[in-house]
């Protein structure tokens, strides 16, 4: 065999074991992203039993500052204290609301690696915030991710993702931030979802820009659940080419979330 037909045959080699390889890391080693966040989810999310500072008493109910009751005294013949507010009507939503810890948010994106095309997409349940209910209208909303906590299946995917990506050392967290009132047109029965539309300040490394998207919203087991995905443009935000030598990523994504509110 001459040196030039050796040559040709190590390129094609070369090539087949790249194209080969990357089905391989597809098949057996890469772990398959989660679903996009659907309805199904909302409603696990909403049947979970966790909530936020359920205990609590209320500000309004704890002695001043400076009153002499022991803590004996204090917690004596309050079973039922005639200051405390009264429980709240469960068909009526108004009222403030604390994002709970059975709260999901990520993102999702399209990637070819290997020649292969799937998607990454990255989860965590490290959200705080709060929604403001007046009658039929989400009058204020705004919520806040560790962006850190974000972790998706791919270990390397995470690092590129903190580091390169995301810069969470210099931007730890991003934030949306309710602009305009949301109208539901009603207040929905127990275990039936609305649709709606939300325009806010959407925050990811450290820009700021306006979005308008859907959302699903259900009341269920005294609680609020909001479903919601914002399309994202990388360059919108001056999110660095996700892009690398072994993935090719589109130029946006999907910021995902399934919401979990109790009443605060």
């Amino acid at each position: 065999m001459s040196t030039k037909k050796k040559i040709i045959l190590g390129v094609v080699v070369v090539a087949i074991l790249g194209v080969l390889g990357g089905y391989g890391y597809i098949l057996f080693i890469k772990e398959d992203a989660p679903e996009e966040l659907t309805t199904t989810d909302l409603d696990a999310a909403l049947d979970a039993t966790t909530t936020v500072a359920a205990t609590a008493a209320p500000a309004a109910s704890e002695a001043p500052a400076d009153s002499t009751a022991t803590a004996d005294t204090a917690t004596a013949d309050t079973a039922a204290p005639a200051t405390e507010a009264p429980a709240a009507d469960a068909g009526d939503p108004s009222g403030t609301w604390n994002i709970s810890t059975d709260s999901v948010l990520g993102y999702r994106v399209s990637e070819v690696l290997g020649g292969v095309d799937t998607e990454g997409a990255g989860r965590t349940s490290q959200v705080t915030g709060s929604l403001t209910i007046d009658g039929t209208q989400a009058t204020a909303a705004e919520f806040t991710v560790d962006m850190a906590s974000i972790t998706s299946d791919s270990d390397r995917r995470d690092g590129q993702f903190r580091d390169r990506i995301m810069s969470t050392a210099d931007f730890p967290t991003s934030t949306f931030v309710l602009t305009a009132p949301i109208d539901f047109g009603g207040v929905p029965a127990e275990g039936e979802s609305i649709t709606a539309t939300a325009t806010g300040d959407l925050t990811l490394r450290g820009v700021t820009n306006t979005v308008t998207f859907e959302l699903t919203a259900k009341l269920e087991n005294g609680r609020i659940g909001v479903l919601g995905s914002i399309p994202v443009a990388f360059s919108d935000y001056q999110i660095p080419d996700p892009s690398n030598g072994f993935a090719e990523v589109k130029d946006n994504g999907l910021l995902e979330f399934v919401l979990v509110f109790d009443r605060a």
